[in-house]
């Protein structure tokens, strides 16, 4: 059995935590991934500029009711970087791959 690398950059656990948000809802408010994944408004502010340096996701800062408002979006590439760790992390787990 040959062990893929492990995309370092998923391989954290908020980022994947966030990978992992963006990939069933799409795209989301910076509040509610902090709700939904726990973190520190500073930590996840600099986790999710990581996947935006990498172009794992996509990030519009506007303002809704005068209020600044963050929302992040999975990109193609998070999503093909997302399903290659997936394959990858299933060889150390021995998982058949069909």
């Amino acid at each position: 059995m040959e062990f893929k690398d492990l995309d370092p950059i998923l391989h954290s656990q908020l980022r994947l935590a966030v990978v992992s948000l963006l990939i069933s809802v799409k795209e989301a408010e910076f509040t509610f991934i902090r709700e939904k994944t726990n973190a520190t408004a500073g930590n996840l502010s600099v986790q999710i500029n990581k996947l935006k340096e990498v172009g794992y996701i996509e990030v519009v800062k506007q303002f809704k009711d005068n209020y600044p408002q963050t929302m992040c979006k999975i990109t193609p590439a998070g999503v093909a970087a997302f399903d290659e760790y997936v394959k990858n992390l299933q060889t150390y787990l021995g998982v058949k791959i069909k």
